[in-house]
């Protein structure tokens, strides 16, 4: 259903084509002139505005021009009967998407209708379409046979069908967008938009216009109508990244969403409708967050009503060797040269299952990559994998580690070792900084050094 908007200074007019567009099972609002049109395009977002040409006081061309300044995904028709070539021309160049002369088939009006709006949508698709391919850029593929994937694939299956509200968590790189995807696409709801906005990209101000959109006017740049992520997942699914960076103004107006299924846009006064399959991700804990009053306790209930938890590499290593193979294909996939390489010799991949992946799967792919393209041979040995990556995990192994023929970065290797206890301790005690200190026998001005050092404060 699309909504029109008709204006027309005669009421058999109108009314005419309010009832036809009606019972093609569109929602039609009309004006009885240009006036009336203005104020109506300024307050809310239609698909399709068709008006008369000449009309007392503001006429048919200044409404094409204040749709298109202001909603410029619009669709606009002309009607008149007063035609000549010139006006056709200028309103064409405007932007207008036809201009037709009465009296009119009414079939022909139809087909107009159907095809203007089918545009309308296949570019709205396009939009989707470009956004879903560049978020899915940098992540690994779901992949997995250990017993905790098995236990999320399962969770995936039993919830795909629901309309409650799931909040994914796991570290960065586990890949929680992927399990989001998963259970949209295994939904009834496959076939609508799937939506992904990362909260923690974005500071408040743009990430509430780009949630619930905005009309012209309501902040500096605001030069049009826009329509919001929300809309703009209507029918399908959005995906809300990063959820525990939103601050707590932001999550008022998400939890009313979640409550009402009803938001209104920035700077506008109508009310919006949407249904929206809402899931949430963070890779923080929202219990440790509202703890500290960063997070709304009511927000996290109405979010946490179908929890999956994403395991961190480090828990699956059984998975790590079936993910390097994906990888080596994939990698092979966009660097077609590459396709000489065939496997990791057992060494290799005795160093891979042996480190600790911070990165998680994000990291993994990163480093398969790598190796790939610094590996001379058909086999990537031991030699090709990163100094970082075959750090030792612990006391026992700093004892039977031993410096490859290749040698070493030692350097690289402290720093990174340091590192991975700065950020352990800091987990272990939940981001308080003076525990972390005490777990690694420093000081709390030793300990803020070294954060300080690696860009962290």
């Amino acid at each position: 259903m699309s909504k029109i908007l008709v204006v027309d200074d005669e009421q058999s007019m109108r009314d005419f084509l309010a009832i036809l567009l009606t019972k093609e099972g569109h929602e039609v609002v009309t004006a009885m002139n240009g006036a009336d049109a203005l104020r109506a395009v300024q307050a809310e977002i239609f698909d399709l505005v068709i008006t008369d040409v000449k009309m007392p006081g503001a006429d048919g061309m200044e409404v094409l021009k204040t749709v298109k300044e202001i909603s410029p995904e619009t669709v606009v028709i002309m009607i008149t009967a007063f035609a000549t070539t010139e006006a056709a021309v200028e309103a064409m160049k405007i932007g207008a998407y036809d201009y037709i002369i009465k009296p009119f088939k009414v079939d022909e009006l139809k087909l107009i209708v159907y095809n203007s709006l089918e545009k309308r949508s296949l570019r709205k698709e396009n939009i989707l379409l470009k956004r879903e391919i560049e978020s899915k850029a940098g992540f690994a593929n779901f992949i997995g046979k250990s017993e905790p994937m098995q236990k999320v694939f399962s969770l995936i299956r039993q919830v795909s069908d629901t309309k409650s509200t799931v909040l994914i968590t796991g570290e960065s790189g586990t890949g929680k967008e992927l399990v989001a995807r998963a259970v949209h696409f295994n939904s009834p709801r496959k076939n609508g938009p799937f939506v992904t906005v990362n909260c923690g990209a974005l500071p408040e101000t743009l990430l509430e216009s780009e949630l619930f959109g905005y009309m012209k006017g309501a902040f500096t740049g605001a030069s049009s109508n826009k329509q919001g992520l929300f809309e703009a997942a209507h029918n399908g699914t959005l995906f809300l990244d990063e959820i525990s960076a939103t601050t707590p103004a932001l999550q008022i107006k998400l939890l009313r969403v979640l409550q009402e299924r009803e938001f209104i846009r920035v700077g506008g006064t109508a009310v919006i409708k949407v249904d929206v399959h809402i899931i949430a991700a963070s890779n923080r804990d929202l219990l440790a967050e509202i703890a500290k009053g960063l997070f709304r306790e009511d927000l996290y209930y109405r979010l946490n009503v179908i929890p999956i938890h994403l395991p961190p590499l480090r828990e699956r290593k059984e998975d790590i060797p079936l993910l390097a193979e994906y990888f080596l294909k994939k990698v092979v996939r966009k660097e077609v040269e590459l396709a000489r390489i065939k496997m990791i010799d057992a060494e290799a991949m005795k160093a891979l299952m042996a480190y600790h992946w911070p990165g998680n799967v994000r990291e993994l792919e990163n480093t398969i990559e790598r190796m790939m393209i610094m590996t001379p041979e058909d086999v990537i040995r031991l030699d090709q994998v990163p100094d970082s990556v075959k750090i030792p995990s612990g006391s026992a192994d700093l004892v039977t580690f031993d410096i490859p023929e290749a040698g070493m970065d030692l350097e690289a290797l402290l720093e990174n070792a340091e590192k991975t206890f700065l950020r352990k301790a800091l987990e272990k005690t939940g981001g308080v900084k003076t525990d972390a200190a005490k777990l690694l026998g420093l000081t709390f001005r030793s300990f803020r050094h070294r954060l300080q050092k690696y860009g962290n404060s």
